[in-house]
């Protein structure tokens, strides 16, 4: 379910989570940016999946960079950074695309939402009464995939 908020300012602040996950995490393992193109792997013709330059855009949050990681760099920069593949799409979807996983209380269920950050509190309530419905409804069998 994807609840779209409409951003009506023209100067809405560019988002960085995947940046800052990659540059804390970084610094956490202590690696060098030439260090982390080598985790990232190798393409077919021996190249490195992802660059250094690329990797160092990517952390510093180039408002031009005209990269979006798909779902092979994801996976190169999650065994590059040693981090759950969950955790780094999270953080493209939040920074690249504006959605943000909102889960319910018992962490069984998530719902992507387009600018989330925009939720007035009642509907950050009611969104998490029906995280929690379908999550309860998906528990007790009820769903309607089981028949």
């Amino acid at each position: 379910m994807t609840v779209m908020v409409e951003d009506n300012s023209a100067s809405a602040p560019a988002r960085t989570e995947l940046s800052d996950l990659l540059r804390v995490r970084r610094a956490e393992l202590r690696l060098s940016l030439r260090q982390a193109e080598e985790r990232t792997g190798l393409r077919e013709d021996g190249t490195p999946f992802i660059r250094k330059g690329t990797l160092d855009n990517l952390e510093k949050a180039t408002p031009r960079m005209a990269w979006t990681p798909r779902l092979p760099e994801l996976q190169a920069l999650a065994r590059a950074y040693e981090l759950p593949l969950g955790r780094v799409q999270d953080a493209a979807g939040a920074q690249f695309m504006g959605i943000d996983s909102v889960w319910d209380a018992s962490g069984e269920a998530r719902a992507l939402i387009k600018d989330a950050e925009k939720l007035t509190p009642r509907q950050r309530e009611q969104l998490a009464k029906l995280i929690e419905a379908f999550a309860n409804d998906a528990s007790d069998g009820t769903s309607d995939t089981q028949e």
